[in-house]
């Protein structure tokens, strides 16, 4: 295996057309040394989530050929889905997984982030560890009123932005044609994120939209008539969440992003969302994963359904799949989803 290597996370807003998403991804598969290990489009969200791995230089070259026809190919303009997002690519993070330090991968997505400003002509976002201020750390803050609000938020309107979160760090900083279609592309290092949806067996989301209010970190805001307002924190720590309706199979989710999953394991988040929905007498049958993960989590999880005698990684692995269902909506390929598995396959390739 190569000494040095770092994942990237593109997610690109287009998860209905299939002959967009391969153009886009086709860009990063040209670039030798550059690994695509999973390509996982939503149509709900319309949204795709891209796995790419391997030394830092192809790794970056192919975010930024990736990221480039995104922009050609995606016109937020038309664009609606579930998810959040601000851009054509909404957020792209390097993650150091082995001989990498994460000062090196916020060096990358600096890089990356001056470079699609500069040839594109788009605003980019530096965020996680890369940001350039406290405030941008996260995703959300930066996210904040979405695409939708971008062109009052970077033409000086009222808006939900401080000075310190409202403008991009590179390229245009005014709003034009350009920012009208390509949206805020946002980059940046963080350490490895688990996105994690647990299914709830309810077609509208009310249930699952509670147990997001419920388990996310931040809690729920509570407004009294009188204009105040306190904030309650949620169950989860290092948990962002929400309830989403997931048309397709008429189900909802609590979509999730785990920041840190040895704090907040997998099975720690799906029992926690079950036992809410029991108490509203609504099913939990299964979960999904969105992008890869690694063994290490799986292993976690795997341990906590898993019989005490169990020590064996593959049967660890099994037990995880079928203690958090998921397998429910799609087979889940284990060499394929498990980052540590999917790179030694790759480079094998």
């Amino acid at each position: 295996m190569a000494a040095t290597i770092v994942e990237c996370v593109p997610n690109i807003s287009e998860g209905i057309d299939t002959e967009k998403i391969n153009l886009i991804v086709q860009a990063a598969r040209k670039i030798p040394g550059c690994a695509v290990l999973g390509v996982e489009p939503d149509a709900d969200y319309n949204r795709t989530v891209i796995t790419l791995a391997g030394e830092p230089k192809p790794v970056s070259q192919g975010a930024f050929e990736l990221i480039k026809a995104a922009i050609l190919h995606i016109d937020m303009r038309q664009h609606k889905g579930e998810h959040p997002r601000l851009g054509a690519v909404d957020v792209c993070p390097f993650v150091p997984l082995q001989g990498i330090t994460m000062e090196q991968c916020s060096e990358l997505a600096e890089q990356l982030a001056v470079k699609v400003a500069g040839e594109c002509e788009v605003p980019t976002f530096l965020y996680g560890f890369a940001a350039t201020h406290d405030d941008r750390t996260l995703l959300s803050s930066l996210r904040k009123e979405q695409y939708e609000g971008l062109q009052n938020r970077m033409s000086g309107g009222d808006t939900g932005h401080s000075e310190s979160t409202r403008l991009p760090d590179f390229g245009p900083m005014s709003w034009n044609d350009n920012c009208a279609k390509s949206g805020g592309i946002t980059i940046g290092s963080r350490t490895i994120l688990v996105a994690y949806n647990v299914n709830i067996d309810e077609p509208d989301a009310v249930v699952a939209k509670k147990i997001g209010s419920l388990v996310r970190s931040t809690g729920r805001l509570l407004k009294q008539q009188d204009g105040r307002r306190t904030r309650i924190p949620g169950m989860l720590p290092m948990v962002q969440g929400m309830g989403v309706t997931l048309e397709s199979h008429s189900i909802s989710q609590v979509s999730m992003n785990l920041r840190d999953v040895v704090i907040c394991p997998m099975h720690i988040a799906f029992e926690a969302c079950k036992s809410i929905a029991t108490d509203h007498q609504t099913e939990v049958p299964g979960s999904e994963l969105v992008g890869l993960v690694p063994l290490s989590a799986m292993l976690d999880s795997g341990r906590w359904y898993a019989p005490e005698e169990v020590d064996d990684e593959k049967e660890l692995v099994q037990a995880a799949i079928n203690g958090l269902g998921l397998a429910h909506l799609a087979p889940f390929e284990a060499e394929d989803r498990i980052i540590e598995w999917a790179v030694a396959k790759a480079v094998k390739s």
